[in-house]
């Protein structure tokens, strides 16, 4: 990619006095989330009653793009931060423990993964754990904001060596169009690294989306897609149980990690495999984390991910258990 300065993007510019100001950002859901002086807060109605705020040292970039408003900031304790329509994407203190479990929990539960396909996840992130896996020979990615991925190689996110490695091809475009182009049986496991059902995410939630990523996938394929909070959103999660346990004939499950940035500090993750080989993905039989240092991977350790929190993962409270597991009856 070419290389690019802030000067490059479309960005709003602060004006005299109001670098760590009042800044306001909406998007269609009704997001209200705001920079006040020296503080960001998210406020939105998919989490009502409650907002999560963290203290601003400096706002590094500010645009609209085609699809949403785009945000980064140095915070004072979770270093940069990713806001996208108001929402915290990632941060740096604890990008690990999503990026590491939504990439990990999918190609550890298959032997040699070699064609991965990546929806979403334009910050890199997600490919830089991908990278770790030698056995990985393609990796395709379908980022529809091109922006998201400009800011990502201006070195304000140190996510950039995802993008480095060969292995990487990037599509700029909608991910939904993408998959209902890629030729049946395409890939060992498609990883949907999507935003909240809202705005441009919101078809990647639907049962259309689904049916296409089964037909992308090869028998005993399998997909790991971002599957909101149990805390928050359950109501969301029996509908996307409901529609996967009808379009995957293989294993249905559901996991979750801690991530503090995220509302309620919690999110969860579908699991579902293509009818054929078994999976079970409880059970890790492809310990990234015991052959690290094998791997192509020339990012940092992992800091989340290992086989006992992969197994744990998929330990779900009783109240969400109660409901995941009478959704999963055929």
């Amino acid at each position: 990619m070419t290389e690019q300065t802030v000067a490059d993007l479309p960005m709003k510019k602060p004006r005299e006095g109001e670098e760590n100001g009042a800044i306001a950002t909406a998007n269609g859901g009704g997001c209200i989330s705001s920079v006040i002086p020296g503080w960001f807060s998210e406020i939105s109605p998919m989490w009502p009653g409650e907002a999560h705020s963290l203290k601003v040292e400096k706002i590094l970039f500010q645009g609209k793009s085609d699809y949403q408003d785009v945000m980064v900031f140095q915070s004072a304790t979770y270093g940069k931060v990713l806001v996208l329509d108001g929402v915290i994407q990632l941060t740096e203190r604890d990008e690990c423990a999503y990026q590491e479990m939504i990439t990990h929990l999918p190609l550890c539960s298959i032997p040699n993964p070699k064609k991965v396909l990546v929806i979403g996840g334009g910050d890199g992130g997600v490919l830089r754990e991908v990278a770790r896996h030698s056995s990985v020979e393609h990796i395709d990615i379908c980022e529809i904001d091109k922006m998201v991925v400009d800011v990502s190689h201006l070195d304000l996110l140190n996510f950039t060596v995802g993008y480095e490695d060969p292995r990487v091809t990037l599509h700029v475009g909608d991910g939904v169009a993408f998959l209902k182009a890629a030729p049946e049986g395409s890939y060992d496991a498609v990883i949907v690294d999507s935003s909240d059902p809202i705005g441009p995410a919101q078809e990647l939630f639907e049962k259309p989306f689904f049916e296409s990523v089964a037909k992308a996938l090869r028998p005993g394929g399998v997909v790991c897609t971002q599957a909101e909070s149990i805390w928050l959103h359950m109501h969301i999660i029996e509908d996307i149980v409901v529609n996967c346990r009808q379009i995957f004939k293989g294993s249905v499950n559901y996991a979750w990690t801690t991530v503090p940035t995220y509302p309620s500090g919690v999110i969860g993750f579908m699991l579902c495999s293509t009818e054929g080989p078994e999976v079970d993905f409880k059970n890790p039989i492809n310990p990234i984390d015991a052959i690290e240092n094998q791997t192509k991977s020339i990012g940092p350790s992992l800091k989340f991910y290992n086989q006992e929190i992969h197994s744990a993962a998929f330990c779900l409270p009783s109240f969400a258990k109660k409901v995941i597991e009478a959704k999963s009856v055929n």
